[in-house]
């Protein structure tokens, strides 16, 4: 396995900044449990949230006990419910005080499928792509909650969330409106991997 994880100060920076760094990077989700692998997924589709000014954005209204991971300390697990059924998994940026964040919307799985599948309620023979495709489908497949994840840090070695870096040629970015929003969903803040079969519809 890869064992260079990102230092915090990766996201000392703006949303969008950090999001276009983090495509290609690893998600590493360290196992529960005896039966659980190490589940590791690389990054292929990321919005920017901004503080705020974004209409979009938790953060916009200011600094609430539900959102209060967004102002810092940067490179920490901001998880939500939507839906009142499905987890969102973002990681805060910024300098510590000022509220920002990258949503990951998608995976490409690299290990620990079988435990993805099981996570998700899939069949064994179902397509890898059905396991991250998806904020909802992703904080699934990893396993994350707002109980459990909400707040960690993903720069600490000893946390079961990390986001590494290997040896991966990033290709070309595409740059897209945020989707599934309908405040500010014009701005062009959605990065994924150029030809990434793992991208999320939208």
């Amino acid at each position: 396995m890869p064992s260079r994880l990102l230092p915090p100060d990766f996201f000392i920076d703006a949303p969008d900044r950090v999001a276009r760094g983090l495509l290609g990077k690893l998600l590493v989700r360290k196992p529960d449990s005896p039966e659980d692998e190490t589940t590791v997924g690389r990054i292929v589709e990321v919005e920017a949230y901004f503080g705020v000014g974004d209409a979009a954005a938790h953060a916009c209204s200011g600094k609430t006990a539900r959102n209060a991971v967004l102002f810092g300390p940067p490179g920490r697990a901001y998880v939500y419910l939507i839906y009142g059924m499905h987890y969102c998994l973002n990681i805060s940026c910024e300098p510590e005080g000022i509220a920002g964040c990258v949503l990951l919307r998608a995976l490409e799985p690299i290990a620990g499928m079988a435990t993805m599948t099981r996570r998700r309620g899939l069949r064994n023979y179902a397509s890898p792509r059905l396991l991250a495709s998806g904020p909802g489908r992703l904080c699934q497949a990893m396993g994350i909650t707002r109980a459990d994840h909400n707040g960690l840090g993903v720069t600490d070695a000893a946390s079961v969330l990390t986001v590494v870096e290997d040896d991966y040629l990033l290709p070309q970015i595409d740059v897209t409106p945020r989707i599934g929003i309908q405040k500010a969903a014009e701005r062009l803040l959605r990065f994924s991997i150029q030809g990434s079969r793992f991208v999320s519809k939208g």
